[in-house]
């Protein structure tokens, strides 16, 4: 997993609620267990019409956000069912960080293990970050992690909490296998002393 301290960049505005996981990656993508590839269903009843064609009114269809890092949603997103997909998708397209006022706890901790930063924002500061993003491509949002800050395209601040393991598994790229693995000396001590306390056990083999 990649490690994330600091993030500039494009944001789209979602204004929409209750942003649910089946409207971020819809059922004919949940075939896949590859990661990789899922960006091109991310939003797809609303990116593309009947015909498969780009829909030019979807803000990621415009040229000035087509490559944005950060999304600003609505309310209650990614709420629906705990599809890890949802979460692979947005990566893969492209989008680092996603802000809104409250996320559902499934989507959540998904999108943390996958590495990506999730940041909630009271809703007037969320409006204020959406309306700025609709600048388009010269509006550069900046986000440190370790301050724990976003700063907007007109220099102003907002700071936002974060749980310190989950923010210490960004700032250094850790991954689950990476968080057991880096307990290596830890785990192997404490197969050393179970063998020598209880040696009549056998390994299974």
């Amino acid at each position: 997993m990649k490690a994330m301290k600091e993030l500039t960049g494009v944001a789209a505005a979602l204004r929409m609620i209750n942003i649910d996981t089946d409207m971020i990656i819809p059922k004919q993508y949940l075939k896949t267990i590859v990661r990789s590839g899922l960006g091109k269903g991310l939003f797809h009843a609303l990116r593309y019409d009947d015909n498969g064609n780009d829909r030019d009114d979807f803000v990621l269809n415009q040229e000035a956000y087509k490559n944005s890092k950060i999304l600003i949603g609505g309310d209650n997103f990614g709420c629906g069912s705990s599809r890890e997909h949802a979460a692979w998708a947005l990566d893969d397209f492209g989008i680092k960080c996603v802000i809104a006022p409250s996320f559902s706890d499934i989507f959540y901790n998904n999108a943390f293990k996958n590495g990506m930063l999730l940041i909630r924002l009271p809703e007037d500061q969320v409006e204020d970050l959406m309306r700025q993003a609709e600048y388009g491509s010269n509006a550069q949002f900046s986000i440190d992690l370790e301050a724990q800050t976003v700063t907007t395209p007109d220099g102003n601040t907002h700071s936002f909490d974060i749980d310190p393991h989950r923010k210490h598994c960004l700032l250094n790229g850790l991954d689950e296998i990476a968080l057991t693995l880096d307990k290596g000396e830890a785990i192997d001590g404490f197969e050393a002393r179970q063998q020598q306390a209880h040696a009549w056990l056998t390994p299974a083999t």
